[in-house]
């Protein structure tokens, strides 16, 4: 199996890491993190300027059609640099949308969202150890079963970049199944309790009490499963790319510093830990392009599925490890907030902790394999 880039790709990233270079500056990170929303809006406007984010978008909706392939792209260099910008709830929730979404809901989300004046974020974990394909968050009809109007009641936990989001993509259990629903992030019977995460992002709890919302194709019919695949495999993608810019500093620290008269790079015991993170982080790069090229069957779920997990529990085992690799070899400094490298770490931790830990990824495909639904 193939897994260089295309063209296309590669212009994606080189033109994604030449923006995240420059702009994902540690002084810059340092700013953004003290800010009130703790997003950085002036590089989200340049992504959008550049055409980045209506990449991933379908070419009937203003994109260029890259979908899960470019969005893979576009965040591992955003991991690389840990640029503080909220792309994968927001692309991931306008996939969702061009692929389930009526035509108005498209119309009235994408181009917003390829301009960068608008962007949705996404609401599928919740307290407690609840699986996300199965919320226990509700949502009635108010009306007819089958019409554009219901209402939600429920808490959804750790919402991510909630600031600057005019839509949440909501999961919320139905009598026909799991179904998606758009939500106004103002709508009447909302309420938001912000909270920091261990990256320092601004997430947030939402509490809905009977708030609006309409759906996103019909419940039960498989939307929100496809989304929370999707969100795997973009956790993953971010993931690598966290790894990777983690595994560089690393790198370069260790040919500068010298230990016996000797760069420390030339230490056994050192290379060896270096050897394991790039060991990792290649199992985690073959396994998200698996994934992203399952996604790409359209008859293949169950295959699709399998990968994503296996996809997901790389990234969280794979990168937990590169990243406590990386801080330990960096000894003292490793720690030190003033050294860069304390982000990646911290990034690593928590995307290794969103939609589960490895535990739950491994329980979830165990459940999969033994269901009979695809081959193991």
């Amino acid at each position: 199996m193939d897994f260089s880039l295309g063209e296309e790709l590669e212009a994606v990233r080189d033109l994604a890491r030449e923006i995240f270079t420059d702009r994902a500056t540690p002084e810059r990170l340092r700013e953004v993190e003290t800010s009130p929303t703790r997003v950085d809006e002036s590089l989200w406007a340049d992504l959008a300027a550049a055409g980045l984010l209506g990449a991933v978008l379908p070419e009937e909706d203003g994109g260029a059609g890259l979908g899960m392939a470019g969005l893979a792209v576009l965040l591992a260099e955003q991991g690389r640099r840990v640029a503080p910008v909220p792309l994968w709830p927001a692309l991931v929730g306008a996939l969702a949308v061009a692929a389930h979404g009526t035509a108005r809901q498209r119309a009235d989300l994408l181009p917003a969202l390829a301009d960068g004046e608008g962007r949705a974020t996404l609401a599928l974990e919740e307290f407690g150890p609840a699986d996300p394909l199965t919320p226990r968050t509700t949502a009635v009809p108010d009306g007819p079963q089958d019409g554009p109007h219901w209402r939600l009641t429920g808490t959804k936990a750790v919402v991510p970049a909630p600031s600057g989001a005019r839509h949440v993509l909501v999961t919320a259990a139905t009598t026909t199944g799991p179904g998606l629903f758009l939500v106004a992030s103002d709508a009447h019977g909302a309420t938001w309790e912000h909270a920091e995460t261990t990256s320092h992002d601004l997430s947030a709890h939402l509490t809905l009490d009977g708030a609006p919302g309409e759906p996103v194709g019909t419940p039960g019919d498989g939307a929100v499963a496809a989304l929370v695949r999707d969100s795997s495999v973009a956790l993953a993608a971010l993931q690598v790319g966290v790894a990777e810019g983690d595994l560089q500093y690393a790198a370069d620290h260790l040919r500068e510093r010298h230990q016996f008269g000797r760069p420390l790079a030339t230490f056994q015991a050192v290379q060896h830990q270096l050897a394991d993170c790039y060991i990792d982080i290649e199992a985690m790069r073959v396994t998200l392009w698996q994934a992203v090229d399952a996604l790409a069957e359209p008859f293949d779920t169950g295959g699709a599925d399998r990968a994503a997990l296996v996809a997901k529990w790389w990234a969280t085992e794979g990168g937990l490890n590169t990243v406590h690799r990386v801080q330990h070899v960096h000894g003292g400094i490793g720690v030190d907030t003033d050294y860069p490298v304390h982000r990646h770490f911290l990034w690593g931790k928590q995307i290794a902790t969103t939609l589960g830990g490895a535990g739950a990824d491994l329980e979830r495909l165990g459940a999969l394999l033994t269901s009979g639904k695809v081959a193991s």
